[in-house]
């Protein structure tokens, strides 16, 4: 008895195999999965839930793109419409809106969640610079749909943004050759398709918004989990238990708790989407700008250092960013010590402590200094842009994370530790500049308490 039992539990542990290796949606997951992967406190679910909210963006947008115009003529009435005659366009676009912020803020929580993990060691480096990749995408699919509407957050919005990708002309023209060579003028007009944000901008944006964004997006996230398979699963720390390690067939345990997280994501969009409606304001107006005038909150951290200087707020210290991202793997190679151990252990908790509070004072000090003390020189000459790119909150504040960073390593001597302290230095004062785009700057965006 007790070997046909042990038989039949074979066949059928085969026949969920054989399920898992003929089915494409189920082909997606390895046949095996650890119960050390399905732990919630292992990814948070963080990964299958940036796929619900693509695949709700991709939902909610085929059925507003049905009665959508992108005209600057129609697109904003395109929208009443939508709203308030079209049976649930309401709701629709609300969890679309809003399943939009999600998915750009849960993305940083995702790259959050694999910085801090280490799981970015080995071959998995280049799954990490896809996932730099994939969080710009999403930035710019985000920032491409907010034009759709054609109100007045809308445009201003963009033409914020718009000026931000053109912050290299403030160093151009300081050099004088802005009338011979304008890479930032370059930009910003290929990004508007002309000078300013008229039907060009909108037809660009629609087309980067529902085709060439999404259809990119699809096929690195694609590419992202087949290297998650193709690396060995997730990075788990060499000390896990072997009882963490056992393995369990993907089906059907996986796809319930996928099915759970579908769930569950799309329950709380249809609560936030019932009690909170998308913004629409009123037809835009390019004589009538807002005032202050606005970018998307992921943006307003960039907008601030912007206002202190275009082209170090703009173009240097963002690019400087990303490349420090890409870089991470290449720089950090102490090796699987780290990988899959939150904050690497005690010492990477204490240096990421340590960091945020640096992050925080020296980011905090620098504003502050800044509405006291003012540069001198007049306005608009050489010696005061000058002066202005090196002496503000952000080129200040990012020298300072960068003296805290070479501290940690000369106290150290390890280069994680040393990636800790510049990514969690960084990330907090980005978090605290975005703060005060979001919070503390009202008309002509000036300084309020």
């Amino acid at each position: 008895m007790a070997g046909t039992e042990q038989s039949t539990g074979k066949e059928r542990v085969g026949e969920r195999l054989r399920n898992v290796s003929q089915n494409f949606v189920l082909h997606i997951h390895s046949p095996n999965v650890s119960t050390y992967a399905l732990s919630p406190f292992t990814t948070m679910g963080l990964g299958v839930i940036l796929i619900c909210l693509f695949a709700i963006q991709l939902a909610t947008g085929m059925l507003l793109m049905i009665h959508y115009t992108p005209s600057v003529d129609a697109a904003y009435f395109s929208v009443k419409e939508i709203i308030f005659y079209v049976p649930g366009g309401w709701i629709f676009r609300n969890i679309h809106r809003w399943s939009a912020h999600a998915l750009v803020f849960i993305t940083f929580l995702h790259m959050f969640r694999t910085f801090y993990k280490g799981s970015y060691y080995g071959t998995r480096k280049t799954n990490w610079v896809v996932g730099v990749i994939m969080l710009l995408i999403v930035m710019m699919m985000s920032f491409s749909g907010y034009l759709l509407p054609w109100d007045q957050l809308a445009y201003w919005a963009v033409t914020i943004g718009s000026n931000i990708a053109a912050a290299f002309r403030e160093f151009t023209d300081l050099i004088g050759v802005t009338g011979y060579v304008d890479p930032g003028g370059f930009i910003r007009k290929m990004l508007l398709g002309g000078e300013n944000v008229g039907q060009n901008t909108l037809t660009r944006f629609f087309t980067l918004h529902v085709i060439v964004l999404p259809v990119t997006l699809l096929g690195l996230i694609g590419y992202h989990i087949w290297r998650i398979r193709k690396d060995g699963g997730l990075a788990r720390p060499a000390s896990t238990p072997d009882s963490s390690l056992e393995e369990i067939p993907a089906w059907p345990t996986a796809l319930w708790a996928e099915v759970a997280i579908l769930l569950s994501v799309v329950g709380i969009l249809l609560i936030v989407g019932v009690l909170a409606d998308a913004p629409l304001k009123i037809l835009a107006n390019p004589n009538l700008p807002d005032n202050p005038a606005k970018s998307p909150w992921y943006l307003l951290g960039i907008q601030e250092i912007v206002s202190y200087s275009a082209f170090m707020g703009g173009f240097v210290i963002p690019l400087f960013f990303v490349a420090f991202l890409f870089y991470i793997p290449w720089f950090d190679r102490e090796g699987e010590i780290h990988s899959g151990v939150w904050f690497s252990g005690k010492d990477g908790i204490r240096t990421t402590s340590l960091s945020v509070l640096a992050g925080g004072i020296i980011t905090i000090s620098f504003v502050a200094l800044s509405l006291f003390i003012d540069l001198p020189g007049d306005k608009g000459s050489p010696q005061y842009i000058i002066l202005s790119m090196i002496l503000n909150p952000g080129t200040l504040s990012v020298m300072a994370y960068l003296f805290w960073t070479l501290f940690v390593y000369h106290s150290t001597s390890s280069r994680r530790m040393t990636v800790l302290a510049l990514f969690t230095a960084f990330m907090t004062g980005w978090t605290i500049f975005m703060i005060i785009g979001l919070w503390f700057r009202g008309e002509n965006w000036h300084f309020i308490l």
